[in-house]
């Protein structure tokens, strides 16, 4: 150490300096070993919160933006809703319930229709402005989709019989626009048909 007042000799400055040369290699690990932790630490908490919110989505329930006439009047082109996953890993899916499900035709589009009739159920095939009606039943595992608005909607009357497994979710709350929130009507078509 140098006294106050008195300069370093030319020794002093080196053994100043090989201590510098000591110090900071280890001042490099413990700023590189701080920066290493907090980036696993910040990297263990995103995979942690991205477990909880794919699990959460996949098992509890999603906000869906559904587009499209199919569903109207009941849900319109960007309506919110709420798609509950529950009832679809409980087998409860009901007639009468808004479902989404993996399209038929393109498993990277979902499809928002309603349950007509679920296994075993005899339901109507043909459009409404058909004079004859046709129909037929629905095969074990499979569910008959329709859209609300039938003269605008591509459903099981073009593609029949809908797999479950293809099932996402029952929706079970409108939660967008404000003035329509709340749970979902009943169909506005009398398309039922009893199973036998």
């Amino acid at each position: 150490m140098v006294e106050e007042g008195r300069p370093a000799t030319r020794l002093e400055d080196e053994i100043n300096m090989s201590c510098l040369w000591i110090v900071t290699p280890f001042r490099c690990v413990n700023m590189f070993r701080r920066v290493l932790v907090k980036t696993l630490g910040f990297v263990g908490f995103t995979i942690q919160y991205g477990c909880i919110a794919h699990c959460t989505f996949e098992y509890i329930g999603e906000f869906v933006l559904c587009s499209g006439p199919s569903m109207e009047p009941t849900i319109s082109n960007h309506d919110l809703v709420f798609s509950e996953r529950l009832s679809r890993h409980l087998y409860r899916i009901e007639k009468g319930d808004i479902v989404i499900a993996k399209s038929p035709f393109d498993p990277k589009m979902n499809i928002c229709k309603r349950v007509i009739g679920l296994e075993g159920d005899k339901v109507c095939t043909s459009s409404p402005s058909d004079v004859f009606k046709t129909h037929t039943y629905v095969p074990k595992g499979h569910v008959w989709l329709e859209g609300d608005n039938l003269r605008n909607s591509t459903d099981s009357r073009t593609y029949g019989p809908v797999p479950y497994a293809l099932i996402r979710g029952r929706v079970w709350l409108k939660l967008w626009p404000p003035h329509s929130f709340g749970t979902l009507s009943k169909s506005p078509n009398r398309r039922n048909i009893p199973s036998e």
